[in-house]
């Protein structure tokens, strides 16, 4: 039988059903998924020591890890006082090293067997006895024809993820080896091209065929960091090309609404502030003026730390479409924040003819069924709410603008649902979580991006600290003297009741604890968010009235709360917190003209780590990434007041998908390039995409019916969303 690309896996030899079963659930069903399952990692021949040269290394202080390659001599178990070690001798050119293993001795009983060679690596020592030793390392058999091969000519040999189904039938990475090298040689001519020819010639990339031979059998290193760079060149340059197209679908759009800015209007209301904008501020504003003046519907993106003044930008742009007669709908991500947004406008605009409705869950049924009717009817008001706005009920009849706060915390579906519920409606989604640059081009690459990266100017940086648990009583102690000079303060803890998984006490607990003794003099308060959201807001009510002291909380005060008197914040078992959580809930406070204060309170070994949050991350391993980043998170948030500079360290410690959600966000997963390393190819890859679109938006020109057949066969789901923020 003929092989070719599309033939079922169980026709190459040595296959059959039943390991075709198995290679099916790891996605393996075809040739051509074969061909596309590469390296995870290689053996390069320029990184091996012997064992004389490791000897001399670790001598010498050496202390990272070596690979090595040797033959096995023998293998035995041997007694130590109370525990079982497994030894086996290993054998090289230059002469011996042993590896040892203190767990798992079963497992790794029948792995050795004499004469077989494998590539040892680890970090090695120094014996007593003088020999070169391994413990507990990884390692990759090599067939011994191989191993000569690799030794004398310089091959650089891959190695594969092997899942346990496929050690279950003995295919491992030889095996697998052997099958693609077969693959490679009867189909590799039927691979075509995915990329245009012309931006391959332009950018000095490796065509297809070339790039998959060489992520399985590198002709050298430099060959394999081109193949590398292809893989993450196509995988950018298709999901910026649909960006692209999303983006040039939505400016498209000729049936948007032209506002007319009433300049007077909002004069008088910039006039009735008690305070200046900013100069990002301003620029911000003239963006949206833009927008809202042109007749393409604005897809705007509003970037600015907490506290920046994003809500009043909202605000007036609120304010212009309103005096146009329309409907404008501002969707809030918490109760609380929708009521704190809600009683503000209505302050705010207490003195202009603008009407503010409000529409949360937790309203009366006949609360309501007064704004539904107004949404019906057509009345133009300003519609604050939180996913109330989302239901069958809210019917907008005159939408012309939505404002969605926080949107990270929605989901792409849902706020397509609020953006659908008119014909075109303009924009303008904010967030206070400050995106790197990688990401915006990426997850935020179809909107206008406004960047509000100025502070007011009476704004003090919080001072940041880090303390032991044991230090409580201080802290207390600190808290109890400012607030008898007319300071308040927040206590955050993340739970609200006692966990077996988590020995955490509850805020309940803890409020109960302290207004009965430390703060029994003071007025304290409390709000977790499995209270009603009235009893939360009358919490918060309190506490703006400063007829509370002290508020203890959960994480449901982390958006946008805005106590200007408030000026400490204690955060206990701050390494449970995220970064970008730590940041938000730090941006409660210190937006008065009063220094402020914020206290992360861990565990005494965590709190007297200390490391340098302002390095580059490039002398780091990730090893030690991994192994330190709870410290590094908290010492960041010490270090850095900027949102902006938290976020990059945040997203190299978790990873964009973890912290922006990019698979809620329409656009797929990511295999061959890392946001974080490869932003020099993304804006290559992107600046070529929307070229390419700009000039040939349907994709009908001969040499770019690739990238059309490739977005239809590959990404038609990623196409759902396509305009949607």
């Amino acid at each position: 039988m003929q092989i070719t690309l599309n033939s079922q896996i169980q026709y190459l030899k040595s296959i059959g059903p039943k390991r075709a079963e198995i290679l099916a659930t790891i996605g393996i069903k075809t040739v051509h998924d074969l061909l596309y399952y590469f390296p995870t990692r290689y053996l390069n021949r320029t990184t091996i020591l012997d064992s004389n040269k490791a000897f001399k290394f670790v001598a010498s202080g050496y202390n990272n890890e070596i690979t090595i390659i040797g033959k096995v001599v023998e293998s035995e178990e041997i007694r130590y006082g109370k525990t079982n070690i497994y030894k086996v001798s290993f054998k090289d050119d230059k002469g011996f090293f042993e590896c040892v293993w203190f767990k798992g001795i079963k497992y790794f009983r029948n792995r050795f067997k004499e004469g077989d060679y494998f590539a040892i690596s680890a970090k090695p020592v120094i014996t007593k006895y003088g020999h070169l030793q391994f413990a507990h390392p990884d390692f990759d058999k090599l067939a011994n024809e191989e191993s000569l091969d690799f030794l004398n000519t310089g091959k650089i040999i891959p190695f594969y993820k092997i899942p346990s189904q496929l050690k279950n039938i003995n295919l491992g990475d030889l095996s697998l080896r052997r099958l693609i090298s077969t693959a490679v040689e009867h189909c590799i001519n039927e691979i075509t091209e995915t990329l245009p020819t012309n931006v391959i010639s332009k950018n000095n990339l490796l065509n297809i065929k070339s790039t998959i031979i060489n992520k399985h059998f590198p002709e050298s290193t430099g060959v394999l960091d081109r193949a590398n760079n292809r893989l993450k060149f196509e995988e950018f340059f298709y999901i910026e090309s649909l960006i692209a197209l999303k983006k040039k679908r939505h400016h498209a759009k000729q049936n948007g609404i032209t506002f007319k800015i009433d300049v007077p209007l909002v004069k008088q209301f910039l006039n009735s502030l008690t305070f200046e904008l900013t100069n990002a501020q301003i620029k911000t504003l003239h963006e949206i003026r833009l927008d809202m003046e042109s007749k393409i519907p604005m897809n705007r993106l509003i970037q600015g730390d907490v506290g920046s003044g994003k809500t009043i930008v909202a605000l007036i742009s609120l304010l212009i479409a309103v005096s146009n007669n329309k409907q404008a709908a501002f969707m809030a991500p918490t109760e609380i924040l929708a009521i704190q947004h809600f009683h503000n406008l209505k302050k705010m605009l207490i003195d202009f003819p603008i009407s503010v409705e409000l529409l949360i869950g937790g309203q009366k049924p006949k609360d309501k069924k007064l704004a539904y009717e107004k949404m019906g009817n057509g009345f133009p008001a300003i519609y604050v709410g939180t996913h109330a706005l989302l239901e069958l009920k809210a019917n907008f009849s005159n939408l012309g603008l939505v404002i969605i706060d926080e949107q990270h915390r929605f989901g792409v579906a849902q706020r397509s649902q609020l953006i659908t519920k008119s014909i075109s409606p303009d924009v303008l989604i904010m967030t206070a979580t400050p995106i790197p640059r990688t990401l915006t081009m990426t997850v935020y690459g179809d909107l206008d991006v406004s960047i509000i990266d100025e502070m007011p100017k009476n704004r003090i940086p919080i001072k940041t600290y880090l303390r032991s648990d044991k230090n409580l009583d201080n802290i207390y102690k600190f808290i109890t003297e400012n607030v008898n000079k007319g300071s308040q303060a927040f206590i955050v803890y993340p739970l609200v009741e006692e966990s077996d998984k988590i020995e955490l006490k509850a805020a309940q607990s803890y409020f109960e604890e302290l207004a009965n003794s430390v703060f029994s003099n003071f007025k304290v308060g409390l709000v977790h968010g499995k209270m009603q959201w009235n009893e939360k807001q009358k919490a918060m009510d309190l506490f703006a009235k400063k007829e509370l002291n002290i508020l203890i909380s959960t994480t449901v005060i982390e958006v946008g709360i805005d106590i200007p008197n408030a000026n400490i914040m204690v955060i206990n078992d701050a390494h449970r917190f995220g970064l970008s959580q730590l940041h938000q809930l730090r941006g409660r406070i210190g937006r008065g003209s009063e220094q402020g204060h914020c206290i992360l309170v861990t565990p005494d070994e965590l709190s007297k780590k200390q490391f340098d949050a302002t390095f580059s991350f490039d002398y780091l391993s990730d090893a030690q990434i991994q192994k330190n980043k709870t410290i590094i998170r908290l010492n960041a948030l010490v270090t850095h007041t900027s949102g902006f500079r938290l976020a990059e360290i945040d997203m190299k410690l978790r990873g964009p998908g973890d912290i922006y959600g990019i698979k809620q966000s329409g656009l797929p997963d990511f295999k061959y390039a890392d946001l974080v390393e490869d932003q020099a190819i993304l804006s290559k890859a992107k600046n070529i995409a929307f070229e390419i679109i700009e000039n040939d938006p349907d994709l009908s020109k001969e040499e770019n019916k690739v990238i059309k057949n490739n977005i239809k066969q590959f990404y038609k789901n990623n196409l759902f969303f396509s305009n949607i923020a």
